[in-house]
């Protein structure tokens, strides 16, 4: 029996779901992250050149090398793990190493990655950090002066995770290094699978707020350029009140203003969907790690309600802002629609009128000329019938005035009835 054909796709669609499998990481140790995007067209960058980059890392190290279209490898870079993991907007590169340094966030980590390796970057960083990962202490007092020491209090948050089976701690600031600092304590008995998840899912945190708070840029470019076109609208739109305005006039101004809301839309979609695709991955993955409280410290999701979703309010409110005045505008420009065929049934009406003002004077004046017919025809006639009838009445004495007296009424009742009769024949 022939074997039942598989789908084209089944084994793709399967290992997508096991595409990144998270890293296997033991405390005590040091992890370092970097996340690469392009500044600009970032979802449509040469993913060869990330491939490149990654090849000349691994050549380094004498690493093996990913399968051609691969978005995800890891290799072994001497005393180091090496991740690397390729997303829509930006490439991943995750080193995990055994052992703590004497020196706690030693910018020496970074120096897994070479200088003129990042100089060689297709791309600009968009966020990098360093990792304390540390078993956790039985005194929570110890592991709060360390986080005090590492850490700005104010900005501080810390909390329990998964089951209180770690300690993750960050205040999400940039130190003199250049990186964003943070802190991991770790149960004793922990597995490095659970380990390496928590380490996965902070990464993706900080990923993800970053390159979301790009939407918040681009809603603050766009915010005067908003402004200014609301003006002109409200302006375009109080002016169609007035009576005397010019309708082309009207319909140039609105036509300017909609296609330069409808370029700001098409231009600035992908940012604003992506920025709330981010925002909902940043919940759901602290959501995934089931916070407790930590010595009265805030929360992960304490922090980001209190710094982080205002900002995506603001991209939220310019992206509904941006939609409503181009909303506006279409209103706008159906209203402007309606008054010129209101305009222009008026001018219809006018035309109508006169055209019928004019149908009756020809009329009158087809009436007139008819009657100027009759006489001038009844003329001629009275005279060639008088010359007809003259050798006939002059025997009885007639003369010839009184015989075109006779005649006239007669040939002009003949004249009329002949005129009305061509006319009817010809409605």
């Amino acid at each position: 029996m022939k074997p039942i054909e598989d789908h084209p796709e089944r084994y793709t669609l399967v290992n997508e779901l096991h595409a990144r499998p998270a890293p296997k990481v033991t405390a005590p140790g040091v992890a370092v992250f970097l996340a690469i995007k392009p500044a600009r067209d970032a979802s449509r960058r040469d993913r060869g050149a990330d491939r490149k980059h990654l090849l000349s890392l691994l050549d380094r190290h004498g690493a093996g090398h990913p399968s051609p279209g691969a978005t995800h490898h890891s290799a072994e870079l001497g005393r180091h793990h090496l991740k690397w993991e390729s997303h829509t907007e930006f490439v991943t590169y995750t080193t995990f190493e055994q052992g703590v340094a004497e020196r706690s966030f030693d910018p020496s980590a970074f120096d897994v990655f070479p200088e003129a390796w990042l100089k060689d970057a297709p791309g600009t960083r968009l966020t990098s950090i360093l990792f304390q990962i540390e078993v956790m202490s039985d005194d929570p007092a110890e592991m709060n002066e360390k986080l005090l020491d590492w850490f700005v209090p104010e900005s501080l948050a810390a909390s329990y995770v998964l089951d209180e089976t770690a300690i993750i701690a960050s205040d999400f600031r940039i130190d003199r290094a250049g990186h964003i600092r943070m802190a991991v304590f770790v149960k004793p008995g922990t597995g490095g699978r659970r380990v390496g998840r928590i380490l996965q899912r902070l990464c993706e945190i900080e990923t993800y707020k970053t390159i979301s708070m790009l939407g918040l840029l681009r809603a603050r470019d766009l915010s005067p350029q908003m402004s200014a076109l609301d003006d002109e609208l409200s302006r375009i739109t109080h002016a169609m009140m007035e009576p005397d305005s010019r309708s082309e006039e009207t319909l140039d101004a609105l036509l300017h203003i909609s296609s330069e809301l409808e370029n700001m839309m098409v231009v600035n979609s992908f940012r604003f969907g992506a920025t709330g695709a981010y925002e909902a991955l940043v919940h759901q993955r602290i959501e995934v790690l089931c916070e407790t409280r930590f010595s009265g410290r805030q929360t992960l999701s304490e922090f980001m309600r209190r710094r982080y979703d205002p900002a995506m309010r603001t991209v939220k409110s310019a992206e509904e802002r941006l939609r409503k005045m181009a909303e506006r505008a279409m209103r706008a420009g159906q209203l402007l629609g309606t008054r010129v065929d209101v305009e222009r049934s008026a001018q219809n009406q006018k035309l109508l009128e006169s055209m019928d003002r004019r149908a009756d004077l020809q009329l009158r004046l087809q009436n007139t000329v008819e009657g100027l017919s009759v006489v001038a025809i009844s003329y001629y006639a009275v005279n060639l019938a008088s010359y007809v009838a003259m050798p006939i009445m002059e025997p009885f004495g007639i003369s010839r005035g009184v015989a075109m007296a006779i005649l006239a009424p007669l040939v002009v009742l003949g004249v009329w009835g002949m005129v009305r009769r061509i006319r009817r024949h010809f409605d």
